[in-house]
């Protein structure tokens, strides 16, 4: 029984030691290509995309329904009410983003 201890703990000094022996090998490979020149790549602006607001109307399942521009929040609001008492479910308004176009010249 005392052989079985001696001969683990034998296995595991072998064992450990090809571990530091990779080791070494793995950080001079790392240093080998930290050496090395690096090429960065021109890397694109991101477009700009313009957002205009605007009041939309929508259903309870989230479909939008109508939509105003952002200066006529009272109409929004109006056909809001006209749908929820019309349709008997419940309709809200709430702001939306949209990108906008640029106009090319």
């Amino acid at each position: 029984m005392a052989r079985r201890v001696v001969n683990r703990k034998e296995l595991r000094a072998e064992a450990d030691a090809a571990e530091r022996v990779e080791e070494k090998k793995a950080a001079s490979k790392t240093t080998k290509k930290a050496t090395k020149k690096t090429t960065k790549r021109a890397t694109k602006a991101a477009k700009e995309v313009r957002l205009k607001a605007f009041w939309g109307v929508f259903n309870q399942s989230m479909k939008r329904v109508a939509l105003f521009e952002y200066s006529e929040k009272e109409a929004a609001e109006k056909r809001a009410e006209e749908l929820t008492t019309s349709q008997k479910t419940p309709h809200f308004v709430q702001t939306v983003k949209e990108p906008v176009e640029a106009a090319s010249s």
